[in-house]
C-alpha cells in the first residue's frame, strides 16, 4: 500500500508540473497558470538575454550615461556594421534618448512609435515630454500586449533617459515586456545584466556621481562584465546633461585590459 501511495504522489507531482507548463497554458498570452503566471511574459523577459548584448546605465548628479554592445558581427562580411541599423541607441527628440536591450526589430519599432509620440506632445501641448512620460507611455504599450491573445509581447527592455524641464534634473528609467516601469540610479539588462547590477550596486553608496565619475562608473561596470579580447568591444555611449541638455551618442572600442599604447576607450567603428 505505501508503494502505491508513494507512486501516487508522485504522479501527482508530475501532472502539476505538467499543469504548469503545459501547451494549454504557455501557448497563449492571456490564460494564468494554475500558479497565477502568464508564461509568455516570463519567456519575452528571459528571451531579452538571448541577443548576447549587455547594457549599462548611471545617473549622476547632472548627468545620465548610458552605454550598450554594437551588435555582434553579422555572418555576412559584406554587411556595414556602422550602419544605424545595429545600433541599440535612438534619439527620440533632441533632449530624449532611448536605449532597447533586446531583439533589435522590436526596439527599431518601439523607438519610432516613440518618436511618433513624442512629437505629438510636442505639437499638442508646446512643449518637450518629460522623461517619466514617455517612459510610462512605453509602459502602458507594453502591458496592453499582455492582455490580447493577438499580440505578443516585445522581447526588449527599453531604458529612457533626459532631462526634465520643469525638474531641471536628469531622469533614468526602464519598461519591461511585462510593462513594469521603474526610475533607477543605476541599472543593467541583457545577457550579464545580474552581474553588472551587483557591481553597480557595490560600487554606487555614496553621494550622486559628478559628469566624470558617472562615465567612468558605467564604463567600469561594462569592463566589469565583458569577456576579455585583444581586438577589444564596439560599444554605444550615450549621454545627456544639464548644462547640454541635447542627448548624444558616440561609438567606441572598449579594452577589457588595455595593452601598451592603448586607452580604455579608443575610438570605434568597424
Amino acid at each position: 500500500m505505501a508503494s502505491h501511495g508513494g507512486l501516487s504522489e508522485s504522479s501527482s507531482r508530475g501532472r502539476g508540473c505538467a499543469a504548469e507548463t503545459g501547451p494549454s497554458y504557455d501557448r497563449s498570452i492571456t490564460v494564468f497558470s494554475p500558479k497565477g503566471r502568464l508564461l509568455q511574459v516570463e519567456y519575452a523577459l528571459k528571451s531579452v538575454k538571448l541577443a548576447g548584448i549587455t547594457s549599462v546605465a548611471v545617473r549622476g548628479d547632472d548627468s545620465v550615461c548610458v552605454i550598450t554592445q554594437r551588435s555582434k558581427a553579422p555572418v555576412d562580411p559584406l554587411l556595414d556594421t556602422t550602419d544605424p541599423a545595429f545600433s541599440h541607441l535612438f534619439e527620440i527628440t533632441e533632449r530624449l534618448g532611448m536605449l532597447t536591450t533586446g531583439m533589435a526589430a522590436d526596439g527599431r519599432s518601439l523607438a519610432h512609435e516613440a518618436r511618433n509620440e513624442a512629437a505629438g506632445f510636442r505639437r499638442k501641448w508646446g512643449y518637450e515630454m518629460p522623461p517619466r512620460m514617455l517612459a510610462q507611455w512605453l509602459a502602458d504599450r507594453a502591458q496592453v500586449r499582455t492582455q490580447h491573445a493577438k499580440l505578443r509581447p516585445y522581447r526588449v527592455v527599453a531604458t529612457v533617459v533626459g532631462i526634465d524641464e520643469e525638474k531641471r534634473t536628469p531622469e533614468l528609467f526602464t519598461c519591461d515586456p511585462a510593462g513594469l516601469v521603474l526610475g533607477h540610479k543605476a541599472t543593467s539588462a541583457g545577457f550579464k545584466g545580474l552581474e553588472a547590477i551587483k557591481f553597480l550596486e557595490e560600487k554606487m553608496t555614496g553621494d550622486p556621481l559628478p559628469f566624470e565619475s558617472t562615465i567612468e562608473m558605467a564604463v567600469s561596470a561594462m569592463r566589469h562584465v565583458l569577456e576579455d579580447n585583444k581586438e577589444g568591444h564596439d560599444i554605444e555611449v550615450g549621454v545627456v546633461r544639464k548644462s547640454s541638455p541635447a542627448f548624444r551618442t558616440v561609438l567606441k572600442r572598449l579594452h577589457k585590459h588595455p595593452q601598451a599604447g592603448q586607452s580604455t576607450l579608443d575610438q570605434g567603428g568597424r
